[in-house]
């Protein structure tokens, strides 16, 4: 499974590519669906372009991709979006259109209050356990491992040469993982090179233009969708 991550917190200074309004995920999802991806994850931004978690800007972003596009559509949760966890948790709560998922970052603060509160609501909890944190060691102790759609197993190591490395390390620590379905994708100058490894070892993966503006050749990527497509013309990942 190949996951477009469409937008992230990349800005109008990252070039036009970078969808940011409802109607322009929901366009760049459709084609990254079209050229192979099976599921989307997006930051809903207000119409300034910060991310947020606010109902009616979810809303509007899960709306208008929903109409385009018949995969599921996840969401972040990121505390940079809403940084008081109880804010945070309050947003979610108060949610009027619901993703198929969320992601949630185990080593973030208010984690398992927030991915309980999302099962709560049935919607699936992607477990964001980044390497350089203590995010696997916290959801190996979670009593709500076992229950998470699936782990999302972040590399933020971004240099090509040890990207690699830091992921099998990352995929050492997580071990078993509850045996939920991992997702493994790296960032920047790792994003293509942690994609190829998830290739290799059967494991569900990500691309987009929140993870790399670059296609693997260092040229830079024109859509989502052209992301997608080089991703995709050889990937053979696992359920995710």
């Amino acid at each position: 499974m190949v996951q477009v991550c469409l937008n992230g917190t990349r800005g109008a200074a990252d070039g036009a590519v970078v969808p940011l309004t409802p109607e322009a995920l929901a366009e760049s999802a459709a084609e990254a669906v079209a050229a192979g991806a099976a599921d989307v994850h997006v930051h809903p931004r207000t119409p300034c372009g910060r991310d947020s978690l606010s109902p009616r800007v979810v809303a509007a972003t899960l709306d208008a991709i929903r109409a385009r596009v018949a995969v599921p559509v996840g969401v972040t949760t990121g505390a940079w979006a809403e940084p008081d966890p109880a804010q945070r948790l309050a947003r979610v709560r108060g949610w009027t259109v619901l993703p198929d998922h969320a992601s949630v970052n185990w080593h973030e603060p208010g984690a398992e209050e927030l991915a309980a509160a999302l099962m709560d609501r049935g919607v699936g909890v992607e477990a964001g356990i980044w390497s350089g944190t203590d995010g696997a060691a916290r959801f190996a102790a979670s009593p709500l491992g076992p229950r998470v759609l699936r782990v999302l197993a972040e590399v933020t190591d971004t240099a090509g040469r040890t990207a690699v490395t830091t992921a099998r390390a990352l995929l050492a620590e997580l071990g078993p993982a509850f045996g939920r379905p991992v997702l493994l994708h790296g960032e920047d100058g790792g994003a293509w090179p942690v994609l190829r490894l998830a290739e290799r070892l059967g494991l569900a993966t990500r691309i987009g233009l929140e993870d790399t503006l670059c296609l693997p050749d260092g040229q830079r990527a024109l859509s989502n969708a052209q992301l997608v497509s080089q991703a995709t013309a050889g990937h053979t990942g696992g359920p995710g």
